[in-house]
C-alpha cells in the first residue's frame, strides 16, 4: 500500500485527461504524476492517496521519453500556464487527436467517428494577444510581475513568457519598475489591502494596436501620467501603439480577475484588431479569442462545414461580440446572433457596423427564448463555453430542425454529451476536426459537422 511522502520508480506508460502522466505500481495501482511524459522513468513522490490510485509529482527524472524536449520558458514548471512545454509538439498534436477521439467514442458512443486529421500551429509560441498577470510581492518586499504557481495563488515572478505576445516583456518590466519607483502596494489577497491586483494586455497583431489595464483595490492609480508616458514609449519601440490605458476598478474581497468598471486614463477604452478580413472592437472585458491565427484556422473550418452558397438563414448561438455571426456573414444570406450578455450584443452590433455587414442581427436573450421570435434556419451554428449547451438549447435545435449543425467546441467532453443527444435526434455526424488553439496546454477546439439523417 502506498503512503504519501514515498518516493518509488515508476515508468510512464500514458497521459491523463489534464496531461498529467499514468503509470502504474508493481501491484497494479494507477499513480498520476504530474511533469512526467509516456516512456519517462521517474522518481515519483506520491503526494495523496486514494483506495485505487494516487497522485504524484516527478522528482526526479531517470531516464527521459524520446518526447521530451527543452523547456523554453525557465519557469515552466513552477508555473500554472503551460503543461507541456517539455513535449514535443508533434506529440502534443497526437495526444489531443487522442483525447478528442476518447472523448466521442466513450462519452459519446460514438463508433469509428468521421475525424480529419488535427489543425496545428504553425507558430507555437508568443501566439496570444490576450494576457493577464497577477502582481505579488517577492521576499524582499518588492512588487513582482508574474504568474501564479501551479495549483495556487502565489506568484511566480516572470516577465518573459513565451506563449504570450513578446511586447508584454518590456511592458512588464516598465510596469513593475514604476510600482517599486513609487512604492505603490501590491494587492494581498488575504489581508484585503494593496492597491494594484492585476496587469491585464490586448495585443492587435494586425492593427499593431496595444492595450493595458491596471486592475486595482481602489479608484485611482498614483502617479499615473509618468506610466501613460513611459508605456508610451516602450511600446512605440516594438512598432506598436498605445492605443488604450485604462483601470479596472475591482475592490471585491474575490480571486475574480476582473471588475465590473473600467476607467480610461489614456485613448480609448479599446483596441481594434482583425479575424482575417474582418475588423473587431475589442475592450477589456470582451470575449475575444486568444489566438488570431488559429481562430481564423477555426473559423475558415466552420464555413467550410456550414457550407454556405449565399441563400441560407443561419442563426449563431452563443454568438459573443459576433466573431463568428461576422466571419460566416458573407457567405449567407442572413446571420442572427444571439447571446445572453448584454454587453457583448452591444458589441457585436458596433462590430457589424464597423465592417460595413447589413445582413447580421443580434438578439439578447437565451437562444432557446429568442428562438420563436427568428425565422427558421437552414443552419445553426453553436459555440458554447466549456460546460456546453445548455439542455434546453439541444432541444430548440431539435424542434426547428435546421439541415446543418456546425458545432464549434472548447471541452471535447461535452462536445460528446451533446452530440450524443443530436444523434439520438435526427442527425448523422459527419466530420468532426480539433483544431489546437492553445499550444502547450491540454485544451483543445473541435469543429463538428452535423447533418439531418
Amino acid at each position: 500500500m502506498l503512503t504519501k511522502n514515498q518516493e518509488l520508480e515508476i515508468i510512464i506508460t500514458d497521459l491523463g485527461s489534464e496531461g498529467e502522466g499514468i503509470g502504474h505500481t508493481e501491484d497494479g495501482m494507477t499513480v498520476f504524476v504530474t511533469d512526467a511524459l509516456p516512456g519517462d522513468k521517474v522518481l515519483a513522490h506520491i503526494t495523496k492517496v486514494k483506495k485505487a490510485y494516487a497522485y504524484a509529482f516527478a522528482a526526479k527524472l531517470l531516464e527521459p521519453s524520446s518526447f521530451r524536449v527543452e523547456a523554453k520558458c525557465a519557469v515552466a514548471r513552477k508555473c500554472g500556464g503551460c503543461t507541456f512545454q517539455h513535449m514535443d509538439y508533434k506529440k502534443q498534436l497526437e495526444y489531443k487527436q487522442e483525447k478528442v477521439y476518447n472523448c466521442l467514442t466513450r462519452i459519446g458512443g460514438i463508433e469509428n467517428p468521421p475525424m480529419e486529421t488535427i489543425v496545428g500551429a504553425d507558430t507555437p509560441f508568443f501566439y496570444r494577444n490576450k494576457a493577464q498577470f497577477p502582481v505579488g510581492t517577492d521576499k524582499e518586499g518588492k512588487a513582482v510581475v508574474g504568474f501564479y504557481r501551479r495549483h495556487s495563488h502565489d506568484v511566480v515572478a516572470n516577465t518573459e513568457c513565451t506563449i504570450q505576445a513578446a511586447l508584454n516583456e518590456p511592458v512588464l518590466e516598465a510596469v513593475q519598475k514604476f510600482l517599486n519607483d513609487y512604492k505603490i502596494a501590491p494587492y494581498n489577497e488575504e489581508t484585503g489591502t494593496g492597491l494594484v491586483r492585476h496587469v491585464f494586455t490586448r495585443t492587435g497583431f494586425t492593427s499593431k494596436e496595444f492595450m493595458v489595464c491596471i486592475v486595482v483595490n481602489g479608484d485611482s492609480l498614483p502617479h499615473s501620467e509618468v506610466l501613460t508616458e513611459t508605456l508610451k514609449e516602450v511600446v512605440a519601440k516594438e512598432g506598436y501603439e498605445l492605443k488604450s490605458l485604462s483601470l479596472n476598478i475591482n475592490k471585491k474581497n474575490t480571486n475574480v480577475i476582473m471588475g465590473d468598471k473600467c476607467v480610461p486614463v489614456y485613448g480609448e477604452l479599446y483596441i481594434e484588431d482583425y479575424i482575417g478580413d474582418v475588423k473587431f472592437r475589442i475592450s477589456p472585458l470582451s470575449f475575444y479569442q486568444v489566438n488570431p491565427e488559429q481562430t481564423r484556422k477555426l473559423y475558415d473550418l466552420a464555413k467550410e462545414y456550414a457550407g454556405l452558397t449565399g441563400k441560407e438563414v443561419l442563426w449563431d448561438l452563443y454568438c459573443g461580440i459576433g466573431t463568428i455571426s461576422l466571419y460566416l456573414a458573407s457567405g449567407a444570406k442572413t446571420v442572427y446572433g444571439v447571446e445572453i450578455v448584454p454587453e457583448a450584443i452591444a458589441d457585436a452590433r458596433v462590430n457589424a457596423e464597423l465592417n460595413g455587414i447589413k445582413n447580421a442581427e443580434f438578439f439578447v436573450g437565451a437562444s432557446e427564448d429568442v428562438a420563436s421570435e427568428l425565422p427558421t434556419p437552414d443552419i445553426i451554428v453553436v459555440d458554447p463555453p466549456r460546460k456546453g449547451c445548455d439542455q434546453k438549447l439541444l432541444d430548440t435545435i431539435v424542434s426547428v430542425k435546421p439541415e446543418r449543425v456546425v458545432y464549434v467546441s472548447c471541452d471535447p467532453a461535452t462536445l460528446a454529451r451533446d452530440l450524443k443527444f443530436l444523434l439520438q435526434n435526427g442527425y448523422e455526424l459527419k466530420r468532426v476536426r480539433p483544431v489546437d488553439q492553445f499550444p502547450h496546454t491540454t485544451h483543445v477546439e473541435t469543429v463538428g459537422l452535423l447533418s439531418r439523417a
